[in-house]
């Protein structure tokens, strides 16, 4: 439960209400959320900072801000941090259509879709398609069918569009441009002319003394004539932006407090490049800025990359959204999930018969952020139980073993339920078509009424419908054909059974396939 009091800023006009976590001690005036020292404090701010009699006279005392407090894990501070200043909460996922929607991905988009609607939120979908280079056909369309294959679709989105587009990058260069001109202008970046062969040299000075490469900021002390007579002649340039010192820590939801001196290790970044297309640090500082986008949830490795992007807010002079960085999504051994390995690509997830909700549900049960860890939620159970305060740093460690195990639990749901189970049945025929085609010679194992009795039959015994369609169960589709003989050999009663029409008859159709189970 959250204490609700008042308190007095250093040169109050009036009181302003506040919601405070009582472990942590942060609290909201509904446009900040600040921190103070010790719950001590905290306890005692009302007697001392409240004056019963309305005015502001007489000794008072303020309480502090320590921007040195540590991130509480304290379920209290759900109000304070995921409703304040930001109002509407909107969230993003804004992969590169240089690759296909991986697991790594779809975890990504996972935590902030459920993000949004737990806090009655949007989810945005964003292509981040300025490396032109490396783009792969088809790529951006299959990440967007994937997402909304796996039941996390995009409130707003490149196919669905909304208020706050285009969503594509590589539609909204003249944004990028506006914000690097301004940034030029108030003398926050600058031209830099340095050809490819010179930052190559740099680099390899670097490496040969055992340094960091980075480059020397040479071009941030040219004098404004020369920038001009090099412009004039149209010399190939870059922009980029001016690090100062000084970085402010931020307050990360899931790692705390944090602050990276970017100025001290590396050089002026490029934020526009030679070809009028932006870098990551400008462009997706613009848009999470233009699109309203009040809370970022990506992975840690851009954890370090935030004191950089927190500068760009500055000197543009905008406010920042709220950041939080998932920890890594690991292998079982510990090793780093790579997109050389095939399977961990969701197109192959879904050919291979893996249901949506089993992967969501393996994803989320191998990491944190949720109030229970059992197996079989699906999402409305997911929303319900996520608990961002529960986020721990440590990696996610996946055993995709068990993921059959998972499917297998899902699949049993939807089995016994009606909607669900009508889809199974229609995906059940298009695979028995698919693989064995015209050796179906009895249309009657094609009705939904028989591939329903046949999934309540096997349910609980496989983990795929494309399990079904196995060597092991083609009996059930595909009318057997053994030699007299071999059949003699299993009853006495063969000769009586093959006089059957067992096409109309389960009852004899299951007295024969019972009997196909013996034959080595």
């Amino acid at each position: 439960m959250l204490l609700s009091l008042f308190i007095h800023f250093s040169t109050p006009s009036r009181c302003l209400p506040i919601k405070t976590c009582k472990r942590c001690c942060q609290y909201s005036t509904g446009r900040n959320v600040h921190k103070v020292d010790t719950p001590v404090l905290l306890k005692n701010a009302l007697p001392l900072a409240f004056n019963r009699s309305g005015g502001h006279g007489g000794k008072q005392k303020y309480i502090r801000l320590n921007s040195s407090q540590k991130r509480c894990f304290s379920s209290e501070c759900d109000e304070v941090c995921h409703h304040h200043e930001h109002g509407e909460v909107r969230v993003r996922f804004a992969p590169s259509p240089t690759g296909f929607l991986h697991l790594g991905g779809l975890r990504t988009a996972l935590y902030n879709y459920i993000y949004a609607k737990k806090y009655g939120g949007s989810f945005i979908l964003r292509m981040e398609d300025t490396d032109q280079s490396r783009l792969v056909p088809g790529a951006a369309e299959s990440i967007e069918d994937m997402l909304e294959w796996a039941g996390i679709p995009p409130d707003e989105s490149p196919r669905g569009g909304g208020q706050y587009g285009p969503y594509l990058q590589s539609q909204r260069l003249s944004l990028y441009s506006q914000a690097a001109d301004s940034l030029v202008q108030t003398g926050k970046a600058y031209h830099c002319f340095c050809s490819q062969q010179r930052l190559e040299l740099l680099k390899r000075d670097a490496l040969r003394s055992g340094q960091t490469p980075r480059y020397d900021n040479r071009c941030r002390h040219l004098r404004p004539d020369q920038v001009e007579e090099k412009l004039d002649q149209k010399v190939p340039h870059v922009i980029r932006f001016r690090l100062e010192s000084g970085v402010e820590p931020f307050n990360d939801l899931v790692f705390g407090w944090n602050r990276h001196e970017v100025a001290q290790v590396e050089g002026d970044p490029v934020v526009m490049k030679a070809d009028g297309f932006p870098t990551y640090h400008l462009a997706n500082v613009v848009d999470d800025h233009l699109m309203k986008v009040s809370h970022v949830l990506r992975g840690s490795e851009w954890l370090i990359s935030t004191s950089k992007h927190l500068l760009l807010y500055r000197a543009l002079g905008w406010k920042p959204p709220v950041f939080g960085h998932l920890p890594l999504l690991l292998n079982r051994d510990g090793s780093k999930l790579s997109k050389r390995q095939g399977d961990i690509y969701i197109q192959s997830f879904q050919r291979s018969g893996a249901l949506p909700e089993a992967l969501l549900d393996i994803t989320t049960h191998c990491g944190s952020g949720f109030n229970s860890n059992r197996v079989g939620r699906k999402m409305e159970e997911l929303i319900a139980e996520f608990n961002p305060s529960k986020i721990t740093t440590h990696s996610a460690l996946l055993d995709l073993g068990k993921l059959a195990e998972f499917n297998k639990i899902h699949l049993q749901q939807r089995i016994d339920d009606a909607v669900q189970r009508d889809w199974l049945v229609r995906d059940l025929q298009g695979r028995i078509q698919e693989v064995y085609g015209t050796q179906v010679q009895d249309q009657d194992v094609l009705q939904p009424d028989y591939i329903t009795r046949v999934l309540h039959l096997r349910k609980g015994h496989i983990s795929s419908v494309s399990d079904l369609v196995s060597s092991e169960y083609s009996y059930l589709w595909v009318r057997p054909s053994f030699s007299d003989q071999q059949m003699a050999a299993l009853s006495s009663e063969i000769q009586h059974i093959a006089t059957l029409d067992y096409s109309g008859s389960y009852h004899n159709y299951y007295r024969l396939t019972g009997l196909l189970w013996f034959i080595p």
